[in-house]
């Protein structure tokens, strides 16, 4: 029997769904395998028990949401909402263990194309961002078309580190707007055949990318105020 154009439809984004997962784990592989993933083939220097929870932690966090996204795509929604609640603990300790390492990188001066307590909004901003997409994903979990689209956000939107370090390491160019605009446009582009597909811009990817987009320049001017410096400093030590 053949499929009905609604069925057709509801496959094309399953695998739109799952394509995007895979697609994140994979920047974060490649943007990371020189000091992570592949550090001993480049000889990098041996990282830090925290730097190795946060590797970890960020690693589960790409591989549940491909599995996640993948048991969907299987039409296996009930082993989707039992790891619901491993995802929310994952999700708590990116940002817990992400805030640690961006404060200890200021610390430690890394700070590519910002001074450092400027640069410092970025990623922890990027948490606060990443934070509140998987906080209204899971008030909108009975919404599955919000779900996955805010959930697709929030995991893209923490690929940002990945691609600067491709960008410094493979490019030589240290520029946080630079950082930005790949990334949006990886962004915008699952939102446009989202958009195509469905012939609708839906309102989560609308407001999400809006919330998404304008943090960013946020960010940066908020590093460059006074209250930030005085509030960097104090974090830093």
């Amino acid at each position: 029997m053949s499929a009905t154009p609604g069925t057709a439809r509801s496959l094309g984004e399953r695998r739109l769904y799952t394509a995007g997962a895979i697609l994140a784990a994979l920047v974060a592989f490649a943007g990371f395998a020189r000091t992570y993933y592949l550090k001993g083939s480049f000889g990098s220097p041996d990282l830090s028990p925290i730097l190795h929870a946060h590797g970890l932690v960020m690693t589960l966090w790409f591989v549940l949401f491909i599995a996640q996204a993948r048991l969907v795509a299987a039409g296996r929604t009930d082993i989707h909402r039992k790891l619901g609640l491993a995802g929310v603990v994952v999700a708590i300790l990116v940002v817990a263990l992400g805030s640690v390492i961006a404060v200890d990188g200021a610390r430690g001066g890394l700070s590519p194309g910002l001074p450092p307590l400027v640069f410092l909004a970025i990623p922890l901003g990027m948490l606060v961002v990443f934070a509140t997409l998987v906080g209204a994903a899971i008030v909108l979990r009975r919404r599955s078309d919000w779900h996955k689209r805010l959930m697709l956000l929030a995991t893209l939107g923490l690929i940002t580190p990945a691609i600067a370090r491709l960008s410094i390491h493979v490019l030589g160019i240290e520029s946080p707007p630079l950082f930005f605009a790949a990334t949006d446009a990886i962004v915008i582009a699952w939102v446009a055949w989202d958009t195509v597909r469905n012939r609708r811009l839906h309102p989560a990817f609308l407001w999400g990318t809006l919330f998404f987009l304008a943090s960013q320049p946020l960010r940066i001017a908020i590093g460059h105020t006074d209250a930030w410096q005085r509030f960097a400093a104090w974090l830093v030590g």
